[in-house]
């Protein structure tokens, strides 16, 4: 699975570039030609001498043991005439290229072991948050998601699309801050999630069990220190939009958790589905006031666009918001797809990417064509 602009560089554990590991030989030839091309009493020789720090970078440390052995070689044979190095001299170059091995050998050791962490991380992000299916039951999903924090796959945001007894159910969601702080939240309502597609008849029941995941976790460590001022006591909350799918009916069920409300494309048009928000998860509230749902009917060929709001609270050098629905006409033309034209334009418009974790969630009944899978 592809991920956005925070794949790891040549000096966060990526192989060196080519042009890296070809850089010191041809430093080295350079300066050798240069040498024999200058007059004698001009030494450029030692140049050579930061060769073997350079090729610690892209190469391990047999093959800086290489360069640095050359090295001394030029430098410390009078008789080659590239360098006259005796005595203290020919040491320090001699310690130089030492420390280089080490070095080398060093960064081999970090980058593995960088390598084996990132894995491991990536593995337990994509448990948590795994890319959607490109069909569930009658129902086709696309999914693009963007995490704020740099290096990491899942952030503050959520989606997953299920299928029950009582239908397709989709969520998408955005928990209280982002990044890694809130990848607990996500995955404990994903799993919550999960289970009331499978156990609540009703919508709502899935919003309320929602809502008491988060007030437990919140309780938590409430209970664990009842000394702790409440001023100091973590509160969770979280916006999320809940859709179901009936089975067999031209329609789907909307609930609103004080989360923007989805995009309805109808052909060349594009409007906000009519929903009353209810209050945002974790605040108690699901219980006895539960969101009210709102059934929307659905033609053929319509597709319904779910977001967080770092896609519309993005703003760009002016101050001005993102403007989706404005978009969205425009580039659901693109060939490239839905949501990654989205994305690039969201790119071009904040001049560089927002600030916040995206989540867009594109689904259409069967009998529509779907916008391909773009997860990140």
């Amino acid at each position: 699975m592809r991920r956005r602009r925070q794949e790891p560089g040549w000096l966060r554990g990526e192989p060196p570039p080519r042009w890296a590991r070809f850089a010191p030989a041809v430093a080295m030839v350079v300066l050798v030609l240069a040498q024999s091309a200058t007059p004698g009493d001009v030494e450029l020789g030692y140049f050579l001498a930061g060769l073997p720090p350079v090729a610690a970078f892209a190469y391990g440390a047999a093959g800086t043991a290489v360069f640095a052995a050359i090295v001394i070689l030029l430098i410390g044979v009078p008789s080659l005439g590239i360098a006259h190095a005796h005595g203290s001299d020919l040491a320090t170059v001699s310690a130089v290229a030492l420390l280089s091995v080490v070095i080398a050998w060093v960064r081999r050791r970090r980058d593995a072991q960088l390598v084996n962490v990132r894995t491991v991380a990536e593995a337990a992000q994509l448990a948590v948050l795994p890319p959607v299916p490109e069909r569930v039951g009658p129902v086709h999903c696309a999914g693009l998601y963007r995490a704020a924090q740099q290096g990491t796959l899942v952030g503050g945001d959520l989606y997953d699309v299920r299928a029950g007894p009582y239908g397709v159910r989709a969520l998408v969601g955005d928990v209280q801050g982002h990044g890694l702080a809130a990848v607990g939240t996500v995955a404990a309502l994903l799993g919550a999630f999960r289970e009331g597609v499978l156990d609540d008849a009703e919508l709502t029941a899935v919003a309320a069990r929602l809502d008491r995941r988060l007030l437990a976790d919140t309780a938590e460590p409430a209970l664990s220190d009842p000394a702790a001022p409440p001023g100091q006591r973590p509160e969770l909350f979280a916006t999320a939009l809940l859709l179901e799918f009936p089975p067999g009916q031209d329609l789907v069920r909307v609930v609103s958790c004080g989360h923007p409300p989805a995009l309805l494309l109808r052909t060349h048009t594009v409007s906000e589905v009519d929903v009353e928000p209810g209050p945002p998860l974790g605040l108690g509230l699901a219980g006895p006031t539960l969101p009210p749902v709102a059934d929307v009917p659905l033609l053929p060929g319509d597709r319904l666009l779910a977001h967080t709001d770092g896609v519309t609270e993005a703003r760009d050098a002016a101050g001005d918001f993102y403007p989706l629905a404005t978009r969205v006409p425009v580039l659901a033309t693109d060939p490239s797809g839905l949501l990654l034209a989205v994305w690039q334009d969201l790119v071009a418009f904040t001049r560089g990417g927002p600030r916040d974790d995206v989540a867009l969630l594109v689904l259409t009944l069967a009998a529509a064509t779907p916008d391909g899978p773009a997860h990140g």
